[in-house]
């Protein structure tokens, strides 16, 4: 894996990861006080930065459990049973 390729799949990763994370632990505002600017259904704390080093955290992890995937002869295309003839 090139280091482009490695940065292409990191932000595809992070960016499923995000929309993954995001719902955890969200509660909606039930009165939504619009005079403030705030809509009923509008999350009260989202903990954005919590949300955004959590998602960073994860992807480092499923990141590193595909690049030894990739990187191994273990699923390979090239050798073993999934080699093409």
């Amino acid at each position: 894996m090139t280091w482009f390729t490695g940065t292409v799949v990191f932000l595809l990763v992070w960016w499923t990861a995000l929309f993954c994370i995001l719902p955890i632990g969200t509660r909606p505002d039930p009165d939504g006080d619009i005079e403030a600017g705030g809509w009923r259904g509008a999350p009260v704390a989202p903990n954005l930065g919590w949300k955004l080093i959590g998602t960073t955290g994860l992807t480092v992890v499923i990141w590193a459990i595909l690049y030894v995937v990739i990187e191994s002869d273990w699923l390979s295309f090239r050798t073993g049973f999934l080699a093409m003839p």
